[in-house]
């Protein structure tokens, strides 16, 4: 009879336990990964989701025109594949480290966090297509591929975004032994 009521003890402790991990952990459900069909032109997955930044409004076929439009500018001004250059673009924009903002003790410290590869490349085409919206004067495929070209090169206003995320990351790196979540 006693060895039961351990049993039943045990099990309803444990049950407060989970109760009360479950405290931590998000409702709902964790969101779905979609799949994002690669575009018609040159079958690339990244060069899609770069369609999918620039859309506004809902117009896919404006964003798709003013893509493929910059990058027969980009193979008109450097005689190279615009593919390779675009690639090299996101590869130089790309951040290593970013800062995360963590509440400590009633204090707001900024924490540098190593940035995961899908933020990676998300963050690399938002400062890109915010350095070329910024431009002045032109369309915004001749805007877009000088952009795109100039981060190719490691220069441009997409890289001294990066530069300078890289820069607070680094002048930070004191609160860095906050990050254990």
């Amino acid at each position: 009879m006693k060895a039961e009521n351990k049993e039943e003890a045990y099990t309803a402790l444990k049950r407060r336990k989970q109760k009360h991990n479950l405290i931590f952990i998000m409702r709902g459900k964790k969101a779905t990964k979609r799949n994002i069909e690669p575009d018609p032109k040159f079958n690339s997955i990244n060069i899609s989701k770069l369609i999918n930044y620039v859309i506004k409004n809902g117009k896919k076929s404006v964003a798709q025109g003013i893509v493929y439009e910059s990058f027969d500018i980009i193979s008109e001004k450097t005689k190279q594949d615009p593919e390779s250059i675009f690639e090299q673009a996101i590869k130089n924009v790309s951040p290593q480290l970013e800062v995360r903002s963590r509440r400590v003790g009633g204090a707001n410290y900024q924490i540098p966090v190593e940035v995961r590869g899908d933020r990676k490349y998300n963050l690399a085409c938002r400062w890109i297509l915010t350095a070329a919206r910024t431009r002045r004067g032109k369309k915004m495929a001749f805007k877009l591929a000088e952009e795109i070209i100039s981060a190719s090169k490691g220069e441009g206003a997409a890289i001294k975004k990066k530069e300078d995320t890289l820069r607070m990351a680094e002048a930070n790196k004191a609160f860095a032994h906050f990050a254990w979540a």
